[in-house]
């Protein structure tokens, strides 16, 4: 089942008799999906139109709309008054009145009317205009009032959060204020400590080179003194070869000699 949308437009119109003047009126409509029910109140006399499925569906046709397109476009123009829209509530004869409404389309403008004929109770139709009104005025109150609470509850706690801001704003000045200057004597201490640790690396890196050259030194020395000694040695085994062979050619030279003799 269908629920009804309900809106309430008060227009100001020209006074016919007096066209410098304007007179207001009050149109109460109840939207359904395919047809539509206004009541019109002057504050003295009432009128109603109700536009059946098939008046819909009729004009939405000679308009080339579908009818909800229909719909929602009637409902615009008179749910809220629209800039640019001329609006008249003219006599139609026989106590009958029109209401019309004009609106651009693709850059033609255009007026609908629709025909509404006296109430036939004009104290029930204007009193459930006034009771709508008093109803809506009565919802909006109550809904301005639910908005200023939550207002009001959303500006203290802002206020709160502000002050709790500020107060964790001076905590953490006075936490730095305290703990920076640890920092920094921690962090000189550190540098300190890493100066003495890159120096001794300093000092065992050159220790070690001169270490190195010493051993180097020290293997060319070995070396050498073992060529030296090996040369020695080959020139002594040569020598005592040279004498071994002196002697043995002395010894064959003196037994010559006696054989002789």
């Amino acid at each position: 089942m269908e629920t009804p949308r309900h809106s309430c437009l008060k227009l100001e119109l020209p006074n016919p008799n007096e066209p410098k003047k304007t007179e207001p009126i009050f149109v109460k409509a109840t939207w359904f999906d395919t047809h539509f029910d206004l009541s019109i109140t002057d504050g003295l006399d009432a009128w109603v139109c109700q536009a059946s499925e098939e008046e819909v569906i009729e004009r939405a046709a000679q308009w080339g709309q579908p009818v909800s397109e229909y719909i929602e476009l009637a409902e615009r123009y008179l749910g809220f008054q629209q800039p640019g829209s001329v609006y008249k509530f003219t006599d139609a004869g026989d106590g009958n009145s029109r209401l019309s409404w004009t609106f651009e389309k693709e850059g033609t403008k255009l007026e609908w009317r629709w025909k509404c004929r006296p109430s036939p109770d004009h104290k029930k139709t204007t009193a459930g205009i006034l009771d709508f009104l008093m109803d809506a005025n009565i919802r909006l109150s109550e809904e301005v009032v639910s908005k200023t609470k939550s207002f009001e509850r959303l500006k203290l706690e802002a206020e709160k959060c502000l002050a709790q801001s500020e107060r964790f704003n001076h905590e953490k000045m006075e936490f730095e204020s305290a703990i920076y200057p640890k920092f920094l004597g921690v962090l000189n201490t550190k540098k300190e400590k890493l100066r003495e640790l890159r120096d001794q690396l300093a000092k065992q890196d050159a220790t070690g080179k001169f270490a190195q050259e010493d051993e180097d030194s020290a293997e060319k020395t070995e070396t050498f003194d073992e060529e030296t000694s090996d040369d020695a040695k080959s020139k002594e085994e040569t020598a005592d070869a040279g004498t071994s062979k002196a002697v043995l050619r002395s010894n064959a030279r003196g037994r010559k000699r006696i054989t002789r003799m």
